[in-house]
């Protein structure tokens, strides 16, 4: 099912696990102009690179699905509180978005950003899951802070509800992986999607971020679908 804003892949079981990706497009719909370098669409600052592809692979597992953004977090960023001004971002990582400067902010919201939440919302009461993955990718090294390093290969993220994520870190370790907690970004300050969705409703879930160089081709996808679905398995089953 593809809308302007999701698409969903998959069928949202009962007692399922759902993999949400609020930045998995770097689509611009072409009533927009942003005003960028067109290379910029391929960039983090655009979208989470490889996690559309994780999601759909994960999605293809029964009792697994996938709920997954579809326009550029350039356009709109759901993963940001309405209110907040990065939910229509006028600068990303030190890049300027012109387009963005003068634009008209509700009609942007109302056109993506409510639907996407309104979407995922009915889902999750609808078809109550026995785990929520809230999937993203993050970039080795951001422009605006070249001296800073991040070794971490995945993190776990969590704000107050941490049962979901104290299972999953530390089988995430045991595959070897240098695991962040709460790192590169806390869930305690970038979580708003989980805080509206998960957090505020009780519903079990944990974040995870995946280093963006692990992610770059088919064979690498494969990999980390496999190891989030054998995961996320064992993670509802021990809840």
């Amino acid at each position: 099912m593809i809308e302007e804003s999701y698409k969903i892949v998959g069928t949202p079981r009962f007692g399922g696990i759902l993999v949400v990706s609020d930045h998995a497009s770097n689509r611009v719909p072409d009533d927009i102009e942003l005003g960028i370098d067109q290379a910029w669409l391929d960039d983090h600052i655009a979208v989470d690179i490889g996690v559309a592809g994780v999601g759909e692979r994960i999605a293809r597992h029964q009792g697994f699905a996938a709920f997954q953004g579809n326009v550029s977090r350039l356009v709109c960023d759901c993963n940001r509180a309405e209110h907040d001004f990065s939910s229509v971002p006028e600068a990303s990582d030190g890049k300027e978005i012109p387009g963005n400067l003068m634009v008209d902010r509700e009609a942007r919201l109302a056109r993506f950003y409510r639907p996407y939440h309104n979407a995922l919302e009915a889902i999750l009461a609808e078809t109550p899951q026995a785990l929520i993955l809230s999937l993203h990718s993050f970039t080795p090294q951001l422009e605006s802070a070249p001296d800073v390093h991040r070794p971490w290969e995945c993190g776990v993220l969590y704000n107050v509800d941490d049962r979901a994520a104290r299972i999953a870190l530390p089988l995430f370790e045991a595959e070897g992986l240098i695991v962040g907690d709460n790192q590169p970004y806390s869930g305690k300050v970038l979580n708003h999607t989980m805080n509206v969705h998960a957090e505020a409703e009780g519903r079990s879930y944990f974040g995870i971020e995946i280093r963006q160089d692990r992610l770059t081709t088919p064979e690498m996808q494969d990999e980390w679908a496999e190891r989030l679905r054998r995961i996320c398995n064992r993670v509802a089953i021990a809840l």
